[in-house]
């Protein structure tokens, strides 16, 4: 069908046919017809924000490589300075959409996050990827993990400082997790700071903080700098852990549901194209490397992205391996679709930790911001696999299950919260 529709008298059928009767096509055929690009994007220029890291590389990709054009639209990357900034421009309209941190767009829609305003994640870029690093002053007394933190700081009693790059964010909510699970209070023990990424590395190396939650390169980075030393990924926290989305406004997906899903659908395949090879992720590594992108070396991108890890301690206590579970974009269509489970996650979190006073309607939320419909007519544009539910299931590093399904329960029984 994709090779009839090249010709002008089937694409002409074929908007005929949507214009007499789409409203009473099943939504299967109905996301067959918006896969074969009958639906005209609204608006042909996006501007998508990004923040220096890693995991915007679809983003990038998807504009590099072209593949926005394929579905109608000219998608203009935008570099911002942090995710308060990012919010900011969202929330004003100066940018369309954003490669975003999930609590935020979260944070916003609830009012928690700065001004209050209906959100929509209309899928995520990546799951895996972050991690937190300690300086070199905490892994020289001993603490290169976890345990060894807690016991540090029990026996050490000083004002410890850490940074996350988003209050409401996937990295306060990482670091704020591991630190509880080895029987650290984030709030209490600890003082906790908000930095945006590219700043992680130069505040550490300047004394301003004793460890840090951050997206890849900055991890990488500050080992390669020789100031800071790898405790755990956020992977070894939750495996295939939800991360960056794209995010916009309520507003936008309601008034441009076209142009929000041919972005969609180009950025899905974007994500499938790093995927898909060795040579496509260095590729991939080497184009967000300029200074335009992340502006950092290329060797401080590709070793992570494929799996090659360092936790950066020299002698008995150093140790590389090979990570299974590295940053994704794809991984064979089990990365984009927003569960609504996902969503809801960060949720219990901001309850857990007093962001939000009272629990709120935690699937009602997650049903209004992430737009699974609209997902899964891109995903049928760019021929991506879905899954069978809308909830998915993940054992975390404490062993706690979470499945979704008892929200409130769920917020509600940690020992260590606000």
């Amino acid at each position: 069908m994709t090779d009839l529709l090249n010709t002008p008298i089937s694409r002409r059928s074929v908007l005929q046919t949507v214009t007499a009767g789409a409203a009473g096509l099943s939504p299967a055929l109905r996301a067959a017809v918006y896969a074969q690009g009958s639906d005209k994007p609204e608006k042909e220029e996006v501007r998508i924000g990004f923040i220096p890291l890693t995991d915007c590389a679809s983003v990038v990709m998807a504009s590099v490589l072209g593949i926005d054009r394929k579905y109608g639209i000219k998608i203009i990357p935008s570099k911002e300075a942090s995710w308060a900034g990012v919010r900011d421009k969202l929330v004003n309209g100066e940018l369309d959409c954003a490669h975003v941190l999930y609590g935020l767009v979260y944070g916003v829609h609830l009012g928690i996050g700065g001004p209050k305003k209906d959100m929509a994640v209309l899928m995520t870029l990546n799951q895996n990827g972050q991690a937190i690093t300690l300086s070199r002053k905490l892994t020289d007394k001993g603490a290169v993990d976890g345990p060894s933190l807690a016991r540090l700081m029990a026996s050490d009693k000083r004002e410890y400082t850490f940074a996350q790059t988003f209050p409401t964010g996937t990295h306060a909510m990482w670091l704020y997790y591991w630190m509880a699970a080895h029987g650290i209070h984030p709030l209490k023990d600890a003082k906790v700071i908000t930095v945006p990424p590219p700043q992680m590395v130069a505040n550490m190396r300047v004394g301003n903080m004793d460890g840090f939650c951050v997206g890849e390169p900055w991890n990488h980075r500050a080992i390669m700098d020789g100031i800071g030393a790898t405790a755990t990924t956020t992977q070894a926290i939750w495996r295939d852990h939800p991360e960056k989305v794209l995010g916009t406004t309520g507003e936008f997906a309601k008034k441009y549901p076209n142009t929000a899903r041919a972005v969609t659908a180009a950025l899905i395949e974007a994500g499938r194209w790093i995927d898909a090879s060795l040579q496509n992720k260095l590729k991939m590594a080497e184009t967000i490397a300029d200074k335009a992108y992340v502006n950092t070396s290329v060797d401080a991108i590709n070793q992570r992205i494929l799996g090659r890890y360092q936790n950066g301690l020299g002698g008995s206590q150093g140790k590389t391996w090979d990570d299974p579970d590295p940053m994704k974009f794809y991984n064979d269509g089990a990365v984009n679709f927003p569960y609504l489970s996902d969503g809801m996650w960060f949720l219990t979190q901001h309850k857990r930790w007093g962001l939000l006073k009272e629990h709120p309607d935690y699937l009602a939320v997650a049903r209004q911001i992430n737009q699974t419909e609209l997902y899964k007519q891109a995903a049928t544009a760019a021929k991506a696999p879905l899954p069978k539910s809308d909830m998915r299931s993940h054992k975390l590093v404490d062993g706690v299950v979470w499945d979704g399904k008892d929200p409130r329960q769920y917020a509600d029984s940690f020992k260590i919260k606000a």
